[in-house]
């Protein structure tokens, strides 16, 4: 396993929700942490003050990832704040239910931007500016089953699971690229823990997963150094179920 102390990693949509639980585990684990955000900037600065309290170098950054042009120069502005960067966790992602009754152009075009698209250019800048280091992309659990009530995040996830094996092959062994794929963590903003309870479905191990583990399973592909092309879901068995797990 590689010690990342003293190691910089971009965290996109860092500062809220299940973002913030990676930063934070990240910072406890020694690294340095710039968190990117794209309205949450109130969020950002208060969890870049608390990393600086565990001891860790925290900076934050902004950028509309649903611009294509937005990836570069947020992977240039990580570089000017912190100056190096050994890893990028690709966790910004938009989610709206669009089953195939309303599916439009539009719906499509917003979900792949910003879930498929963006992971891409970013890991393509982060690749021909840094040239080694480790790339974690979030995925959902909803990539081993079929869910026709969000078409284009399913799709969305999905493809960038092809793109994490893709990548992953090749750039080794300069860079390795995984894939973290999560069950139900957080309900929606608004939405109390028994909201989420009712909708998660049925979770073989118990659920739902709390944030933790999902931050505590992309430090491990950080550090593990001789894996790579590799998806790990974390969903409490809940992909074992196929299309039974959707509701």
């Amino acid at each position: 396993m590689s010690d990342l102390r003293g190691q910089t990693v971009l965290v996109t949509g860092g500062a809220v929700r299940i973002g913030r639980a990676i930063c934070e585990a990240l910072a406890r684990a020694g690294m340095r942490v710039v968190i990117h955000h794209r309205a949450s900037s109130g969020a950002a600065s208060e969890l870049a003050g608390r990393l600086r309290e565990l001891g860790a170098d925290a900076w934050t950054v902004s950028a509309d990832l649903s611009d294509p042009a937005s990836a570069d120069a947020l992977i240039a502005r990580a570089l000017e704040v912190a100056e190096t960067l050994h890893a990028l966790v690709n966790n910004a992602a938009v989610f709206h239910k669009h089953g195939w009754g309303d599916i439009t152009a539009d719906a499509l075009d917003s979900e792949l931007r910003v879930n498929l698209c963006a992971p891409i250019l970013l890991m393509q800048s982060f690749a021909r500016r840094v040239r080694a280091g480790t790339i974690v992309n979030l995925l959902d659990r909803r990539i081993a089953g079929i869910d026709p009530s969000c078409v284009p995040y399913e799709l969305s996830k999905k493809a960038l699971a092809a793109a994490t094996r893709s990548a992953a092959l090749a750039w080794a062994p300069a860079i390795r690229v995984n894939a973290v794929a999560p069950g139900a963590v957080l309900p929606p903003p608004g939405e109390g823990e028994r909201y989420l309870r009712d909708r998660a479905g049925r979770i073989p191990l118990g659920g739902p997963i709390p944030p933790d583990a999902v931050a505590e399973a992309v430090l491990f592909l950080l550090r593990a150094r001789h894996i790579t092309g590799q998806v790990l879901l974390v969903d409490g068995g809940q992909h074992l179920l196929g299309s039974e797990a959707e509701t």
